[in-house]
């Protein structure tokens, strides 16, 4: 996901190869993560994809099937592996991911506690966000699902961006040994006011903690115990609303028009006027599309709430 050349700086141009993992794109909703064999193949609805023929090839390259059906190879970006891994728990999306960095203030050489681990999802953008020179140091309580995760970090190339713990934090908080050295935390616990002490132990001078929680009753006592070390207590729930913007077909003397689903959506109306069977073809040559758009029809609500919170400063 994040390959490195020597002098330490991320590199996006590069050419893909054997063992390379690749996300094939057919379409925004239908995406997989593929890792790249010699020898392998690919079959879907539109044929057979031949894994040689994508080695050599630079990532975003549309290639064709046997059947002469095609689809895209993507670089799996943080974005993207978001979209396709294996969910193991809920996981976090693209609106809250970037809510979260942007009020974490991450910047590249940051140090990052996070609890749980989960499926990943928030690690990999965390992981980006502090590259080249950050870390992440993740933890989770179940020990099968830490290991799914650093098999998962192995795959897209951030081993050596986070590092994988097995821990109970709510119960233990966070090893000593991170005291003071971190830039920021995220927590997604059931009882997050547990681990809360823990983290002001580790935050440095002015360090973020942020607190995702799913019930408004687990954001009101995470909030009441964040008091006592930390200000600019804020809470947030983020809210995401798709549009699609498509052409439509106008039909002015029906006055109604018709979408790509067979929809008919009420036009500017027009005066009728009566017409001969010589004039049917002039008219259908008069349909013209237009721009439209709307709310998609599947949208996603609530997911959790979002309570960040700064460490006060003691002098």
């Amino acid at each position: 996901m994040f390959p490195l050349d020597s002098s330490k700086k991320l590199s996006f141009n590069r050419l893909i190869s054997e063992g390379d993992l690749v996300i094939t794109y057919e379409r925004h909703d239908n995406m997989k993560a593929v890792k790249v064999c010699e020898g392998s193949t690919l079959q879907n609805r539109f044929g057979v994809f031949k894994h040689s023929d994508w080695i050599g090839k630079p990532f975003g390259t549309k290639v064709f099937s046997n059947k002469g059906g095609f689809i895209y190879l993507l670089a799996p970006t943080p974005e993207l592996w978001t979209l396709v891994l294996s969910h193991r728990t809920q996981i976090l999306y693209i609106a809250d991911i970037s809510f979260v960095i942007m009020f974490l203030e991450l910047v590249p050489g940051c140090v990052v506690l996070e609890s749980g681990t989960g499926s990943g999802s928030l690690s990999t953008s965390l992981a980006r966000a502090v590259a080249p020179t950050g870390h992440v140091y993740t933890f989770d309580f179940h020990e099968q699902r830490a290991a799914s995760a650093r098999e998962d970090f192995e795959k897209t190339g951030l081993s050596s961006l986070v590092t994988v713990g097995v821990r109970d934090i709510q119960g233990e908080g966070f090893p000593n040994e991170f005291s003071g050295m971190a830039d920021a935390v995220f927590l997604d616990l059931p009882q997050p006011w547990l681990a809360i002490p823990s983290v002001a132990k580790m935050l440095r001078h002015d360090g973020i903690v942020c607190s995702f929680s799913p019930c408004i009753e687990q954001v009101q006592r995470s909030c009441e115990t964040l008091r006592s070390n930390f200000t600019d207590i804020r809470t947030f729930e983020v809210l995401l609303r798709t549009y699609e913007v498509r052409e439509v077909k106008m039909d002015s003397y029906q006055g109604k028009e018709e979408g790509d689903d067979g929809v008919s959506v009420g036009a500017p109306p027009c005066k009728r006027r009566q017409r001969s069977n010589d004039s049917s073809n002039l008219l259908e040559n008069q349909r013209s599309s237009i721009p439209m758009a709307r709310p998609c029809m599947e949208a996603k609500g609530h997911t959790g709430y979002l309570t960040f919170a700064r460490l006060r400063c003691l002098s």
